[in-house]
């Protein structure tokens, strides 16, 4: 069983406001500034389309046991993960305090309280004991990390061996008739629409991380040499996301994933 946090079902999440990750543009004071208007500007943003390839990323994991929401921001996919599997318990994490209150008002509108659980916290060093979740996932937060490897780490060490390990993420098109309309959007569009509608600039930082993170191929073996196996590629439509799954491999506990770390740190300088 994983560790957690107890809270009273309907209290706000208090701890201090915005978990920085040193170096991370992405982090939670950011998505604090941004929190409330959030889930209009992604749908605004996607023309809707983010909610259907979240649910691809629900079908990706099992319908039993504890399953794990990295950077879960208003938890859409934790709820989402909850209603469609009436036996399962989800924990989100996000370093977000203004994200997880909101997503909070929206876990204890839809009564759902008694399952679905959310820390504040960071992907590169998760509050859980190895092989705690049945499955785990992010959708739109790894490119956030300000160490994937670390953070793919760790989604493969919570995860029980042979449990899914699913990421869905944005990307850049680099070919096809449409790309350059969806680099367009991505480069234009999307910060402009964020700046307007949430009176902040954050949503630059979109247009950024989308272009910096690295093509799918990259990607997928980057997921290997962090333990993941079997991993496989879905491209979504017009290549403007892709949903990653595979399989957790034989997780080690913290302090050994901390000295390998350290190690591999040493090595290279």
């Amino acid at each position: 069983m994983s560790e957690i946090n107890e809270r009273t079902p309907n209290s706000m999440i208090s701890n201090t406001p915005g978990v920085k990750v040193e170096g991370a543009d992405g982090s939670g004071l950011m998505f604090d500034h941004i929190a409330k208007r959030y889930d209009l500007l992604n749908r605004l943003i996607s023309l809707g389309l983010d909610q259907s390839w979240r649910r691809k990323l629900v079908a990706s994991l099992p319908g039993h046991g504890e399953l794990l929401d990295v950077a879960t921001g208003t938890a859409d996919v934790a709820l989402a993960l909850a209603k469609s599997y009436p036996e399962v318990s989800v924990i989100g994490l996000d370093p977000s305090v203004n994200m997880l209150n909101v997503g909070k008002g929206k876990v204890n509108r839809r009564t759902l309280d008694q399952r679905v659980r959310l820390d504040v916290g960071t992907a590169l060093d998760m509050p859980y004991d190895s092989n705690s979740f049945s499955g785990s996932c992010v959708a739109f937060g790894v490119r956030n990390f300000p160490d994937r490897l670390r953070g793919m780490r760790e989604m493969n060490r919570v995860t029980a061996a042979g449990g899914p390990v699913s990421v869905l993420e944005l990307s850049e098109p680099r070919d096809g008739l449409f790309s350059p309309f969806v680099r367009l959007h991505v480069h234009h569009i999307v910060p402009w629409m964020g700046a307007i509608l949430s009176g902040n600039s954050e949503y630059r930082y979109l247009q950024k991380s989308v272009q910096a993170f690295p093509p799918p191929q990259d990607f997928v073996a980057l997921m290997e040499e962090a333990g993941i196996t079997e991993v496989k590629v879905e491209r979504m439509p017009f290549g403007v996301a892709h949903l990653y799954t595979g399989l957790a491999s034989s997780s080690v506990g913290r302090e050994n994933a901390e000295e390998r770390e350290k190690s591999e740190n040493k090595a290279s300088v």
